[in-house]
């Protein structure tokens, strides 16, 4: 889950009320993208616009935060590096699950800030 961890403003981000894709659940913490007017799971090189921040109401809408540069968010692994190591300042993808992200690097979308670990759940911190 992406949990918002710490922003360089000292203001609340607003919730906004955003139209769901059909037949998608979302979870909490979810990196969400706009297709098409409604929100979908957002994964792999894709930077995310939105976060999830609550499930979908009866009006099929998403409560979600916009994704701003000033903000960092933890995460974990979603597997080890295969190819070497992280450190900070790399950017790697979102994972297919839209709630981690992997160790590529290539075409990477989230800056490590922080790692705690190189293991599969292990917690990062990132910005978008």
């Amino acid at each position: 889950m992406f949990r918002l961890s710490s922003m360089k403003v000292g203001l609340t981000p607003p919730i906004e009320y955003k139209a769901a894709t059909a037949g998608e659940d979302f979870v909490v913490g979810e990196a969400l993208k706009l297709a098409s007017g409604k929100v979908t799971k957002c994964s792999g090189t894709t930077k995310p616009e939105l976060i999830c921040v609550g499930p979908a109401n009866g009006a099929g809408e998403v409560p979600c935060v916009t994704v701003q540069d000033y903000m960092e968010f933890e995460t974990t692994l979603a597997a080890a590096p295969t190819d070497g190591s992280l450190a900070v300042g790399d950017k790697v993808t979102i994972h297919t699950d839209g709630v981690q992200v992997t160790a590529t690097k290539t075409g990477g979308v989230a800056q490590l800030v922080a790692l705690a670990g190189q293991a599969a759940g292990d917690r990062v911190t990132v910005r978008f």
